[in-house]
């Protein structure tokens, strides 16, 4: 097969498929080596970046999906007669920020890190598709670990997590202080030289 004919052929198959390919059922169906395909799918999203196409290519960890251009949404809005969804408040921001840099992690953990009850703002950021359960942790009650999902990567411009900003050091003070003070679980009780 020619060069573009694979790129057409490729362009087909993820147009098709509507959601994120990955590599590997890419280079079976095209019985490609992995590398080709890469090369390839980084060819097609030159090619359509070049044509201003109303379509991009975008990686998604070790997935590729086709999506529509930014630059009309728009429009795309209009004939789907799309409602403006409400944006994500404040508090689900940061249980998104905790989440995204700490994960997997239980709803506990975000608990801890934020000090407030976020049972509500775990649900909603479930159902909104943001973030998922990644099975149990292996303590008593076997608590849900959540994890981000591919559909946060796709909404915040991100091809992985390696993409999310560095988190600022923390102080001296503030991390010596850190050390200096035990942790303990919450049913563990303290010994009086604590």
């Amino acid at each position: 097969m020619k060069t573009q004919e694979f790129l057409s052929a490729i362009e087909a198959v993820l147009f098709a498929s509507g959601e994120p390919v990955s590599i590997d059922r890419l280079s079976l169906a095209f019985e490609a080596e992995p590398e080709k395909i890469e090369k390839l799918l980084s060819q097609l999203s030159e090619n359509l970046e070049a044509q201003n196409r109303g379509v991009r290519l975008v990686r998604l960890e070790n997935t590729y999906q086709m999506v529509s251009s930014e630059k009309y949404a728009e429009y795309i809005k209009k004939i789907f007669d799309i409602k403006r969804k409400t944006p994500l408040s404040s508090a689900a921001l940061e249980v998104l920020a905790v989440v995204s840099y700490n994960q997997p992690v239980t709803k506990a953990f975000i608990e801890q890190v934020r000090g407030v009850d976020c049972s509500g703002v775990v649900t909603t950021l479930v159902e909104k598709g943001l973030i998922e359960e990644r099975g149990r942790l292996e303590l008593p009650g076997r608590p849900l670990l959540y994890g981000t999902t591919k559909n946060f990567l796709r909404c915040f411009s991100l091809s992985d997590l390696s993409d999310l900003p560095t988190l600022p050091t923390a102080s001296p003070e503030v991390s010596d202080l850190g050390e200096q003070l035990p942790i303990v679980a919450d049913d563990e009780p303290l010994t009086e030289n604590e």
